[in-house]
């Protein structure tokens, strides 16, 4: 709810209300707006004349209509601007309906555009320039005749004739006098223009379309004209009232004619006379009670019920100012202003006068209309609430001071905590409507703004969240409401309640809108009231957009405006009632960060009053408020500690013996209630530290549901790096002795744990230990940390294990330091660099798979981490310890990585290799072609890289094919991604690799070497199918496309003997269907090659063609057909049999046909048949 404007109120038909404010605020709020002026007008026009032009192309058509609304619809916010417009648009557009001669699709596309400046504009405005003298209404008229109801692509048409319609009857001439105009045909009755108006009014309050909001408009203007509303308007309502009798809201029909009805209803008892409509109004009533709208499930129908009822009831009271209302100020500016000069001091308000009208001038029915109001206040839909609160408070503008009190008492039974949030919402909204309008007087204060502060802190947990944040936001808007209606004397004995509730709304609520609108109802009540302590300070920090990040609203505005004394405490107090003990985690932390920053604006207060009441909290049967009560006293006694600190006092000022006693028995109390187990145990964990607790967490991580694995396990790690350093050093930079030996032999005890998260927690926890720690026992926990890191057949899906051993290796590496000469057991030196550097490229190896994925790529990325930060390490302070052959395997490694398939390592990769490279403090030595590597990856060309694209990455990494240095791991990371899966992998690595071969095409030894490591590649990874199967696929693409036809020249060149051996070596006794499909299409494109290759090839075609599996066989059949087709080697004398063969055989037949087809085509190919070795007896 925007708090920066009256909401609309709907009440210009009330006396007590004035709407030239309201416009002088809708004026003041448009001009803050962007736009100055219509800027389209020219294309508008010329779009509009082209209306017949663009009719007979329906493309053309709707481009024009798409881009009318397009231009309409940036003057949503500022629909005034088109005001000097709306006439030349509406006089080109009618002048398409006028003409007799227009085709209809033109009449419907005018109305079509007629409609969506309509809608802009809004209808109030733009109907009044509509053509509505006497000579209009029959046209109109005669319009509806060519309608039809159920065509919804002409809905527009329907809709703008019923409000054209509705403003031609605004006539000042009786109806009757037309029809003197009207020739019937012999043998027709003749049918008056009411009831013509009439039958078009009610045959469209039943329709399915928005024509049903423009008949009910037409209606309220029609039957409450004086001459219609004699004959017509008993009849009319008789209409309705059986209409709304004999539908249901259950059915869709019902609903339907229901909403018509009602909304006409509604609009009547609105725009009539209430001396027309009186007599029919307790009538209307009853039938509306019959029809038990509150029971549907309809919110618009309840909504129309309610704005129905409220009108009853303004019909039944007299129109009046109540004589006893609270006024503050004059409707007119010039007396304000005149009075301010004339009595400067005294404040001008209307003194509360007693009722002059009794209460005998209240009808019955009105107790039965405020009775459905209330009950609408407690809806569930926020619409129909907010109507009734507008009923509320226009029907106590006309009740006696005595009855208007009973009402505003009835509106505070809301405030129960029996009731449910909605009631609650509903009950704030009229609160505020009363106030608006002066009908809260002062003597209700009391009882009004104590429900009000418990209303600007109401929730209700519900499920996995709460509800209550409309609550809060409507309060904000009572007190913005109250601020505009009373003098400040009058609020004056609440400011320091009001003031401090908003405050503490403005920085504390959790909701983003709850802050905002507390915020500008806090500006509000500085600005009207004066009256509110530091108000202009606070705002200037507290603005609109400052408070619409948490963390900065509890962590840093709380802390300045905790600087004033008069909010310091009720902040506190807010966040130790209220939000320590939040559903939400988030809430819960962030309190207790705000209670430390506020302690120390009140130390006292905090460690007298605050804390004991937080160490008993940490007790409660409630794990929320256990766990936010633990938190929050660790941070308080934190920050008390640092206040002690810095002001040179001891700690025992502000935490004496029982207060520290009782912090220390956190843990055991828990403990001794077994309240770290289950699920509640997993917050409880986060919010303690001590050793046993952390021991315990760390070695029972796998009981721990996964989601809150994560955060327990960096809370207690964190908490163990805490301790060590606060509590186990008997000087410094010296451990105890006991204390290092039991922890350092208990985690590296647990590294071996058959539990994988326990193997995780112990490393982190190793690598967290501070360097005095470490001091003697390095060598001892890098071992430890180096076994976990080993895969073995029992551990090969620990990959978690292994990253975060990785990972404290890494962290080790940092905290003990270089020292190249120092002891190994102490710092990073000459003799364990390279034992650490061999641990972390072993592991770049690590492509373990399982039902996760590729768990492994986890491990790569912690050893692409950690290699990173030790390099850096070396090079900033003993770049000599880096060797030449270490960084030669790292820079390799890192290319081969970022040449890889997965877009996330292969950009990490990425980075990683381009940081090392240009390190320039100092630069990294030994970097294997470090010019050419400069020239093809220059600093400011890749800084704008996204590696993590296909399309910018592989073409850069494939550059590296150039380097000999770098080649082979090159081409290794770039196999497995063109003979991948993902297309957009699949499509830039290829085109990367073909643009490398079509540059050293006319190189033949640059071809050979790039054979060769192709060939050297595939030999070190044979039956390795991670590599091996996409290798085929990359082999198959790179025969196909011509990147060997260099070697067709020579005879059995030695690439195609070696790759057919390989081939051959890869596929033996497989079944991986995969792997024979790939190896099918390279023995294909090996037959291009000539010699003995070819019959090899051929031959082992063959074979397939009578392998085991039936879809082998098809599939060998199919690629060999190609391959006939493809490449010039089969005798043309032979040519048509072998294709008749290869496409009319069955290879999926039973293996004895198909041998004797495969037997065929060796013969007519000259190829040796294949002979069945006979399996060896079993004796």
């Amino acid at each position: 709810m925007a708090l920066s404007e009256e909401p609309a109120a709907g009440a210009a038909e009330d006396p007590a209300e004035d709407p030239v404010e309201d416009a002088a605020e809708d004026a003041a709020l448009a001009c803050g707006a962007a736009l100055e002026s219509f800027g389209e007008s020219a294309e508008t026009r010329e779009l509009l004349g082209r209306l017949p032009v663009v009719l007979a192309d329906r493309s053309a058509r709707e481009g024009a209509l798409e881009r009318f609304r397009v231009i309409m619809d940036k003057y949503q916010e500022q629909p005034h601007l088109l005001d000097p417009h709306l006439e030349w648009m509406l006089n080109l557009l009618l002048e398409f309906v006028q003409n007799k001669a227009s085709p209809a699709d033109l009449v419907h596309l005018a109305f079509k555009f007629l409609y969506i400046i309509s809608k802009v504009r809004g209808y109030k405005t733009f109907l009044r320039l509509f053509p509505h003298e006497v000579a209009d209404v029959h046209p109109v008229l005669d319009m509806f005749t060519n309608q039809n109801p159920k065509d919804h692509e002409t809905w527009e048409t329907r809709y703008m004739l019923l409000l054209w319609l509705s403003v031609t009857c605004l006539i000042p001439f009786d109806f009757s006098r037309l029809d003197g105009n009207l020739l019937s045909q012999p043998g027709q009755e003749r049918v008056s223009t009411m009831d013509r108006i009439l039958q078009v009014a009610e045959s469209y309050l039943v329709v399915s379309d928005k024509a049903r909001d423009a008949a009910a408009v037409l209606v309220s203007k029609f039957v409450t004209r004086p001459d219609v509303k004699q004959k017509k308007m008993a009849s009319f309502l008789d209409w309705s009232l059986c209409t709304l009798a004999r539908s249901s809201f259950q059915t869709i029909e019902g609903v339907i004619a229901m909403d018509g009805t009602l909304q006409a209803l509604a609009q009547i008892f609105k725009h009539g006379k209430r001396e027309d409509c009186l007599p029919y109004a307790a009538t209307v009533l009853q039938c509306l009670d019959s029809c038990r709208l509150p029971d549907s499930n309809q919110t618009l129908l309840r909504k129309l019920g309610v704005k129905l009822v409220q009108r009853l009831g303004l019909t039944f009271l007299k129109p009046r100012v109540a004589g006893w209302r609270y006024q503050r100020g004059c409707r007119s500016l010039a007396e304000s202003l005149q009075h301010s000069i004339q009595n400067p001091k005294e404040p001008m308000t209307q003194a509360e006068t007693p009722d002059s009208d009794g209460e005998d001038d209240v009808p019955a029915e009105v107790e039965s209309v405020i009775e459905q109001l209330l009950v609408g206040l407690k809806d569930k839909d926020t619409i129909v609430r907010w109507s009734a609160a507008k009923g509320i408070g226009r029907m106590a503008g006309r009740l006696p001071k005595e009855l208007a009190d009973d009402v505003t008492g009835s509106v505070l039974d809301c405030f129960s905590f029996q009731e449910t949030d909605s009631a609650w919402h509903g009950g704030c909204l009229a609160l505020a409507e009363l106030g608006r309008r002066g009908l809260l007087l002062p003597s209700r204060l009391s009882d009004v703004v104590p429900v009000i502060l418990k209303a600007l802190t109401y929730e209700e947990k519900r499920g996995a969240c709460s509800v209550g944040s409309n609550v809060r936001d409507a309060a904000c808007y009572v007190c913005w409401a109250f601020a505009r209606a009373y003098e400040p004397q009058e609020l004056k004995p609440f400011v320091a309640a009001i003031s401090s509730a908003l405050v503490i709304a403005t920085v504390f609520d959790r909701d983003v809108n709850c802050r905002r609108a507390a915020s500008a109802a806090f500006q509000e009540n500085v600005g009207r009231q004066g009256t509110f302590p530091h108000g202009i300070d606070i705002l200037t920090t507290a603005d609109y957009f400052a408070v619409g990040n948490r963390s900065n609203c509890f962590l840093v505005i709380s802390m300045f405006i905790a600087g004033f004394p008069e909010y310091t405490q009720p902040m506190i107090e807010h966040l130790v009632t209220m939000k320590i003990n939040h559903w939400d985690g988030t809430i819960r932390e962030l309190s207790a960060k705000a209670l430390r920053n506020l302690a120390q604006r009140a130390p006292e207060h905090t460690a007298c009053e605050v804390f004991p009441r937080l160490l008993s909290m940490t007790q409660s049967p409630d794990l929320h408020t256990r766990h936010g009560a633990v938190l929050a006293c660790a941070e308080v006694a934190r920050s008390l500690r640092t206040l002690a600190a810095q002001q040179g006092r001891p700690v025992s000022d502000f935490l004496d013996e029982k207060a520290m006693h009782g912090l220390k028995q956190i843990h055991q109390q828990l403990y001794d209630r077994q309240l770290y187990r289950g699920l509640g145990g997993e917050l409880m964990r986060q919010a303690d530290g001590w050793q046993w607790l952390i021991n315990d967490t760390l070695r029972n991580l796998h009981l721990i549901s996964s989601h809150s694995r994560q955060h327990i396990k960096e809370a207690a790690v964190s908490a163990l790096a805490a301790l060590c350093s606060e509590y186990h050093a008997r000087e410094p930079g010296e451990a105890e002795a006991a204390a290092q030996e039991e922890l350092v032999k208990l985690y590296l005890a647990e590294l071996q744990s058959p539990e994988e998260m326990t193997r995780c927690g112990c490393a982190l926890a190793l690598g967290a230990l501070p360097a005095f720690f470490l001091k003697g026992r390095l060598r001892q926990v890098l071992t430890g940390l180096r076994a976990v890191t080993h895969i073995s057949s029992k551990d090969v899906s620990f990959a978690e294990a292994r990253r975060d051993a990785l990972k404290a290796i890494s962290r080790i590496c940092q905290t003990v330091g270089v020292r190249a000469e120092g002891p190994p057991d102490e710092a990073l030196c000459r003799e364990n660099v390279s034992q650490i550097y061999c641990t972390l490229l072993d592991c770049l190896k690590d492509y373990t798979t399982d039902s996760r994925g590729d768990v492994g790529a986890w491990v790569r990325e912690a050893a692409m981490t950690s290699l990173m930060d030790l390099t850096l390490l070396l090079g900033r302070n003993q770049p000599e310890l880096i060797e030449a052959p270490l960084c030669q395997r790292l820079m390799c490694c890192l290319a081969q990585q970022a040449s890889e398939k997965i877009d996330r390592f292969r950009a990490h990769a990425a980075r990683v290799f381009l940081a090392l490279l240009h390190a320039d403090s100092p630069a990294i030595p030994h970097v294997p072609a470090r010019p050419e590597l400069e020239r093809l990856f220059p600093r400011a060309a890749v800084a704008s890289v996204n590696w993590g694209a296909p399309s910018q990455a592989f073409p850069c990494m494939a550059r590296l094919l150039g380097l000999p240095a770098y080649r082979y791991h090159v081409l290794l990371g770039l196999a497995v991604s063109v003979g991948g899966l993902t297309e957009s992998t699949v499509r830039y690595s290829t085109q990367g690799l073909f643009e490398h071969m079509k540059e050293i095409q006319n190189d033949p030894a640059a071809l050979e070497d790039f054979g060769g490591t192709l060939l050297q590649v595939f030999e070190d990874n044979l039956l390795n199918d991670r590599v091996s199967v996409p290798l085929l696929k990359t082999l198959d693409q790179m025969l196909a496309n011509g990147c060997f036809d260099v070697f067709t020249t020579q005879e059995d060149h030695p690439f195609c003997v070696k790759l057919l051996a390989l081939c051959k070596e890869e596929i033996k006794k497989s079944k991986d269907v995969q792997k024979l499909r790939s190896s099918i299409a390279v023995f294909c494109g090996l037959v291009q090659f000539p010699g003995d290759v070819r019959k090899k090839a051929l031959l082992q075609l063959f074979l397939l063609l009578c392998h085991p599996f039936p879809v082998i066989r098809k599939h060998t059949a199919s690629q060999v057909y190609e391959m006939v087709l493809t490449y010039d080697v089969v005798p043309a004398a032979v040519l048509d049999e072998v294709m008749a063969v290869l496409s009319s055989t069955a290879w999926d037949a039973e293996l004895p046909v198909v041998r004797t087809q495969r037997n065929h085509l060796c013969d007519l190919l000259g190829v040796p048949r294949p002979q069945l070795v006979p399996k060896p007896a079993i004796r």
